[in-house]
């Protein structure tokens, strides 16, 4: 940067330099002189380093607040494990888990999980939750505990479900072992031993073996079951009775949305008057076509609105389990209070919410959502200055970006360069004040 400036602000006739031998002299007369003219051009250097820094400080990303894991993805190719990772997915602990900045999963192998298998879904939730630390426990600080016992915090703590302080596990290093136990656990049986680690990222996220279930007993109480919901019913007592008439026609849309409600469920249910717009399309749909459409418009997940508006991402949907390779995502964004589900070939806002009690939430959308599978997409205009990454989609299979194991680091290499350039220019700024 320097010799630009230089090369624009010397006059070559004022340098009297022999280029066979140029003497001390000489150069120190050219040395002056290039100082002289840095002293005379320095409010024009400052400016613009002030311009390059401002421009730096605005191009870098936002710093990203946590690197996120998908934990399914990580559990994935350990077979071994593929009963509890199951049923993480199953209880919706998995997007629990996924939402947290610093966790540790305690997983058991398939053999161990046959000890739950009496248990209903929301108990199994809460026993499972006692494995989740919200708290980073990686095998080097394990193996690091001095004698005697810490207690950490699980998810069932964490949430409220448990009892008093029952939802604390207790962990013990004794004799190079490490046990994890609750207060109200079964006496009688073994403790819960650290066999190993299965994947770590050190202060994000730690991913460990242990021996069995661990035990609880106000973990492991019956839970009642949630009061029944009749979708048909809540829907048409707001804004969306024509959808209701929709699903009620289709039979196996209708058992797809019923049988997925208890376990979670997010529907956006396209307003009276959007199913109206859209009725003469619709119509003309294959009977294939009009199954895909109606499940596209459930996630098989509970959402609520306010996690909804604090968490931009994209989702999947019924359709996308229906249909073998098929996408049938969309991209959820919000923007101070508004959500919108972008399609790539249509975007709609949410309006209203039409019931919301976990595991089911149903919100008033003012479009009928239209699936790029089916109809054509709605390019971006060419002046835009960056296309979404659903944009580039396509039919791609991998709709879970939060999944990456990397996903959240992408940006890092920007920011942290656009970083160096402010630091740099400031430092050459306050160089140049000093000289």
């Amino acid at each position: 940067m320097h010799s630009s400036f230089t090369s624009r602000s010397l006059d070559p006739s004022s340098l009297s330099l022999d280029r066979s031998s140029p003497s001390i002299s000489s150069l120190q007369h050219t040395r002056i002189g290039s100082w002289a003219i840095m002293a005379r051009s320095r409010p024009a250097i400052l400016l613009f380093l002030a311009v390059v820094a401002l421009a730096a400080m605005a191009l870098a990303p936002a710093p990203v607040a946590a690197t996120k894991y998908n934990i399914t993805k990580l559990l994935a190719p350990y077979k071994q494990y593929s009963r509890f990772n199951e049923m993480l997915s199953r209880t919706r602990l998995a997007h629990d888990i996924n939402r947290r900045q610093t966790i540790t999963v305690l997983a058991v192998d398939n053999a161990a999980m046959s000890a739950l298998d009496h248990y209903s879904l929301q108990t199994i939730r809460h026993i499972l939750s006692l494995h989740v630390l919200v708290d980073y426990y990686g095998d080097k600080k394990l193996k690091k505990l001095a004698h005697g016992t810490t207690a950490s915090s699980s998810m069932y703590q964490a949430t409220g479900a448990a009892s008093g302080t029952s939802g604390y596990v207790n962990i013990t290093r004794k004799d190079g072992k490490v046990s994890f136990t609750t207060d109200d656990g079964d006496d009688t049986a073994k403790p819960t031993r650290y066999v190993k680690s299965i994947k770590e990222y050190p202060y994000d996220i730690a991913v460990l073996e242990v021996s069995s279930i661990i035990s609880s007993a106000d973990a492991e109480a019956p839970v009642p079951p949630p009061a029944p919901v009749d979708l048909v019913e809540l829907l048409s007592k707001k804004y969306c009775k024509s959808f209701a008439s929709l699903l009620s026609a289709n039979a196996d849309v209708f058992r797809t949305f019923n049988d997925t409600k208890d376990n979670g469920l997010t529907l956006f249910c396209p307003v009276d008057s959007a199913v109206a717009a859209f009725a003469a399309t619709y119509k003309n749909l294959t009977a294939k076509a009009k199954t895909a459409i109606l499940l596209y418009h459930g996630v098989p997940d509970y959402f609520s609105l306010q996690l909804l508006k604090s968490n931009n991402g994209m989702v999947t949907t019924l359709a996308t389990t229906s249909e073998n390779k098929k996408d049938y995502s969309y991209d959820v964004q919000n923007k101070g209070e508004t959500v919108t589900l972008q399609t790539r070939v249509v975007t709609t806002s949410i309006t209203a919410t039409v019931g919301d009690i976990e595991p089911l939430a149903v919100y008033a959308v003012n479009k009928f959502l239209k699936p790029k599978e089916l109809f054509k997409v709605v390019e971006a205009p060419a002046s835009a200055p960056e296309k979404s990454k659903a944009a580039d989609g396509g039919d791609d299979d991998s709709s879970d970006d939060s999944g990456d194991e990397t996903a959240g680091k992408g940006d890092a290499a920007p920011a942290m360069l656009a970083r160096w350039v402010t630091a740099a220019t400031t430092a050459v700024a306050a160089f140049a004040l000093m000289c």
